[in-house]
């Protein structure tokens, strides 16, 4: 057996798996928090290596594509602090952390284990039910059904059709995008028969997000749990890659209908987009740091556009 016990966490390798409990300390992302304890086994893992640093270093787990829910419908967009696969090492336990990753890979030669794709996931996903919130409307989902309910700043479209209610039968499937700059990040579900895939503020499917270090880490563990309930990707069409897990750093995927390029922005949607930011501060939904970001992407636009 071999154990890694930081101030990040504490990783635990027993022949069969690697245990993985999150630290508890201000510097440790909600959403790892919040997945808690859970075990990657071994069938699961691609790579794992130690990456040294000027202090400690850190340790990072390489899942095979399609093993993982999580990672399936994060699409690799996840932000590397809340990345559960990977955990920073104390410069007093390197040592142990390049022992560990001898372990695993003496363990996945053994067992013979391929690093190419899964076809099925081979970890559970999170425990349900689960609710989280995005900037218009909050999701629910208790392992059979689930629910989308608008907030009071919720656009037209949505507004108008009202709460929206599905069983696991209605859906086709499930995507999660993290915000990037100035555009919204969403929880987007796909009704079976869906063709069009409308900006995330006009979707009525979908939660737009903006920020990430409060609510939205919970709405990426709540699509994970959909997903996993849903058929595998290789049971249909070739699944989207989570580059990111395997090493690739491919740009995010933008949401079709969402802000055109700089030169068609006018200062009219621009000066909107400020004073959506400057309520989504006021309400909470953004912290001052993601605030100052988006606001400051917003004036470059002013820039680009006048």
């Amino acid at each position: 057996m071999a154990e890694l016990m930081v101030g990040d966490g504490t990783w635990t390798f027993d022949g069969d798996g690697i245990r993985i409990v999150p630290g508890r300390g201000r510097g440790v992302h909600k959403l790892r928090q919040d997945m808690g304890e859970f075990t990657v086994p071994l069938a699961a893992v691609a790579r794992i290596s130690y990456e040294p640093a000027r202090k400690g270093g850190r340790l990072r787990l390489r899942l095979r594509e399609g093993a993982d829910p999580l990672l399936q419908v994060t699409g690799g967009s996840l932000p590397d602090d809340a990345d559960p696969y990977q955990v920073a090492v104390d410069p007093g336990r390197v040592d142990v952390a390049e022992y560990f990753v001898d372990a695993v890979r003496q363990a996945r030669t053994l067992e013979q284990i391929p690093d190419g794709p899964a076809d099925r996931y081979l970890l559970p996903g999170p425990p349900v039910p689960l609710t989280g919130a995005g900037v218009d409307g909050i999701a629910s989902f208790d392992g059979e059904r689930l629910r989308l309910e608008w907030r009071w700043n919720t656009g037209e479209t949505k507004r108008k059709g009202g709460p929206r209610d599905f069983a696991l039968s209605d859906l086709d499937g499930v995507e999660w995008r993290a915000p990037s700059g100035l555009e919204s990040g969403y929880l987007r579900f796909r009704p079976r028969g869906t063709t069009q895939q409308p900006a995330p503020d006009q979707d009525p499917n979908s939660l737009e997000l903006w920020g990430f270090k409060k609510e939205s880490g919970t709405t990426a563990l709540l699509a994970a749990a959909v997903a996993v309930r849903l058929p595998h990707p290789s049971a249909g069409a070739p699944p989207s890659r989570p580059d990111k897990a395997l090493g690739a750093a491919p740009a995010a995927p933008v949401p079709s209908g969402t802000a055109a390029p700089a030169a068609a922005d006018d200062h009219d949607t621009l000066l909107r987009r400020l004073r959506e930011l400057g309520e989504l501060r006021r309400d909470g939904v953004l912290t001052e740091e993601e605030f100052t970001a988006a606001k400051a992407a917003v004036l470059a636009r002013f820039h680009t556009a006048g």
